[in-house]
């Protein structure tokens, strides 16, 4: 029996240990990076990392082969529910102005272990994407001067025929890697003002396409004759709001720049809704132009744009827009390449990551062991591995990350108040500006009468007053009422008391919350599973896929119901997502069935790459995180306190140590009492 109550202590330990929260320091502020970019440079990130290929690539693939003209209600569909996961990462930038992006914000809300699994993918993702934009601009390059690039490489270096390999190692590639990340390494100013340069000429060509465009708009094009407008159907434009959805993935460069934000409380929102709101605007408005121009099913997918305009009889615009893409992908490049090193750096400064990443150079103020690392490797990447290998495993590390972030802000939104000192080891510290918790408002009360007629409560100012009169009473009894009704977050609202009271009243707060959570991610994914394989993999049934359906969705719609009858933190001075927990509900079910969209391949090897990074985290990380030495270092000592038979009281403060030790301990009169 004993035994059995010691494994079982131990496991949950482990548990524990696991899912310990990241402790922020009271100055959320203070950090070893340089603090210098404005809303201006964050918005410019953030468009930077959203506008590259995809216009000028995306748009005519998706319109050719899945929406037809409506590729513009696809873009409109996907910006809307990037604007979802975007709001989430806003919130959590200004709330934690900390970089990491999503790892930091899992960390601190959700546990250990989920962050790191969240921010071992995000290194993934800007990896892959990083090479895969390198491959396309170089490929892009080469088919302006003939493909004189590749016929030199395979004709003079080298050629090889094996799977899931290019067929020749892309030099050009690489050797753009390698400078990108030279540069970026003299500092956040440097990569701000390269971001700066190509930006500006990408959108005055993006400016030209449009003017030009639509003085050679065609209406015709979107006739009957032609197909129509949507020819494929409301499926068709679905299908490639799936596809459009990604050609927002890159928003989240100014989460993980919060920590080198001026002013991240008003920046990260504001550049976060600037940015979105003109990346999704250069979408719409390209395409609209594009299926203008001419006739939809005869786009080229691989460059859309430039042969529309050729088409027209105007060659000599192809050059702009070979010139606007070529810097529009640089800009996607300087993205990856700025925000990959960040993660690295936000992981090694918490111990889960090797802590030669966390060194900051002093001079330009930047993590550059990780950022030329981990650019070499993109250039390795780039170097070795097909465009289209790269392409196809970039979206569920990125889909994956915004699930957890949408959960987080349901978790932080409604767990209760935690200050450094509470036991648990994990929390978010809360600066002295934050408004007082509730818990510690009902403590000023003192609702327990004295002897006699007169009563005391606590001021607002500490100090203790005598009320004798009837009015005072009543003055004493209304102030009661009051803190009763103001609830700490994470419990039930006072309304739904008389309903849900007997149910879920006697639940620690947040710990309803932190359930509904969790089912609400169980039936996302099996409401996902249905619609996704319910008809064509697993042949089901009509009636069984309804009835499926109907279960997973009340599942689904009844946990948001439970979140949202329960108290949330009151609001902050920093921006808050809105409707919360349905926004960020609706963001998970999205995020999850577009990556249960995903092939086959895809899984095994996101399955893989999570098997290394658990191998990481179980070798090093778990040993040298922060967060399990704090824990250590305040189990060192222990408090405990004394009733003397005087009535007074005492605490002595005795050191731990394995049973069988002696110790001592200070007693009243501060001699060591030796046992």
């Amino acid at each position: 029996m004993a035994s059995c109550v010691s494994g079982c202590s131990q496991v949950v330990r482990f548990y524990h240990k696991l899912n310990r929260l990241k402790t922020l320091e009271d100055d959320v502020m203070a950090t070893s990076l340089k603090r210098c970019l404005t809303t201006v440079d964050l918005a410019l990130l953030g468009v930077g990392g959203m506008v590259g290929s995809g216009l000028y690539v995306l748009t005519g693939t998706v319109a050719k082969d899945t929406a037809g003209p409506a590729v513009v209600v696809s873009f409109i569909i996907a910006g809307i529910a990037s604007l979802m996961a975007a709001l989430c990462y806003a919130e959590f930038g200004a709330r934690v102005p900390k970089t990491g992006s999503a790892y930091m914000f899992t960390y601190v809300s959700v546990g250990e272990i989920w962050a790191f699994l969240i921010g071992w993918n995000v290194i993934l993702e800007y990896m892959i994407g990083g090479a895969a934009v390198a491959r396309a601009w170089s490929g892009y390059l080469d088919s302006i001067f003939n493909h004189r690039i590749q016929n030199f490489t395979e004709s003079h270096v080298m050629r090889w025929n094996v799977p899931f390999l290019a067929h020749y190692p892309d030099l050009l590639a690489a050797s753009i890697l390698i400078l990108a990340s030279f540069l970026i390494s003299f500092g956040v100013r440097v990569s701000s003002w390269l971001n700066h340069i190509f930006s500006a000429v990408s959108m005055v060509v993006i400016a030209f396409i449009l003017v030009f465009g639509f003085i050679l708009a065609d209406p015709a094009n979107w006739s009957a004759r032609e197909g129509g407008f949507a020819p494929f159907g409301f499926s068709g434009i679905m299908a490639g709001t799936a596809t459009c959805f990604y050609a927002f993935v890159g928003f989240d460069v100014i989460a993980a720049s919060s920590e080198e934000a001026s002013n991240p409380q008003k920046a990260i929102p504001a550049a976060t809704a600037i940015s979105l709101g003109l990346a999704a605007t250069a979408y719409i408005l390209v395409s609209t132009v594009l299926t203008l121009m001419v006739p939809w099913h005869t786009l080229d997918p691989n460059s859309a744009l430039s042969d529309a305009f050729f088409r027209r009889g105007y060659s000599w615009a192809g050059f702009i827009v070979a010139v606007g893409s070529i810097c529009a992908m640089n800009t996607v490049l300087l993205s990856n390449l700025f925000s990959l090193p960040r993660i690295v750096y936000a992981m090694a400064e918490d111990g889960l990551f090797f802590s030669v990443f966390s060194r900051v150079n002093p001079i330009t103020k930047v993590p550059v062991i990780a950022i030329l690392v981990f650019g070499s490797l993109m250039a390795v990447l780039a170097l070795i591995f097909d465009l289209e290998a790269l392409v196809q495993f970039l979206s569920i590390g990125t889909l994956l990350a915004y699930t957890f972030v949408a959960a987080s802000i349901i978790v932080l939104r409604f767990q209760p108040d935690k200050r450094s000192g509470s036991s648990g080891g994990g929390g978010v510290k809360t600066d002295a500006s934050s408004p007082p918790s509730l818990n510690q408002s009902e403590q000023q009360v003192d609702p327990s009468p004295v002897a006699g007629e007169s009563h005391t409560f606590a001021q607002d100012s500490g100090e203790l007053k005598e009320y004798e009169s009837f009015s005072d009473k009543l003055q004493l009894v209304e102030r009661q009422k009051t803190v009763k009704e103001r609830r700490a977050p994470g419990t039930l609202k006072a309304r739904w008391e008389p309903y849900l009271g007997r149910l879920l009243g006697d639940c620690e707060p947040g710990e309803v919350v932190t359930f509904c959570v969790m089912a609400l991610m169980v039936s996302g994914v099996s409401l996902s599973a249905v619609l996704v394989f319910g008809n064509n993999q697993l042949h089901l049934p009509v009636w069984s896929i309804t009835l499926l359906l109907v279960i997973f969705s009340l599942v689904f719609v009844i946990s948001l119901f439970l979140i949202w009858v329960h108290e949330q933190q009151a609001n902050l001075k920093t921006f808050q997502v809105p409707l919360v927990p349905f926004i960020p509900g609706f963001s998970i079910l999205l995020n999850v069935f577009l990556m249960l969209k995903l092939s086959p391949l895809t899984w095994i090897r996101f399955i893989i790459w999570l098997a290394a990074g658990l191998l990481v985290y179980f070798g090093y990380g778990i040993w040298h995180s922060k967060e399990g030495l704090r824990e250590q270092q305040g189990q060192d000592v222990s408090a405990r306190y004394v009733v003397l038979p005087s009535g007074s009281l005492v605490e002595t403060v005795q050191n731990v140590q394995p049973e069988g030790h002696t110790h001592n301990t200070l007693t009243p009169d501060n001699t060591p009492d030796n046992r």
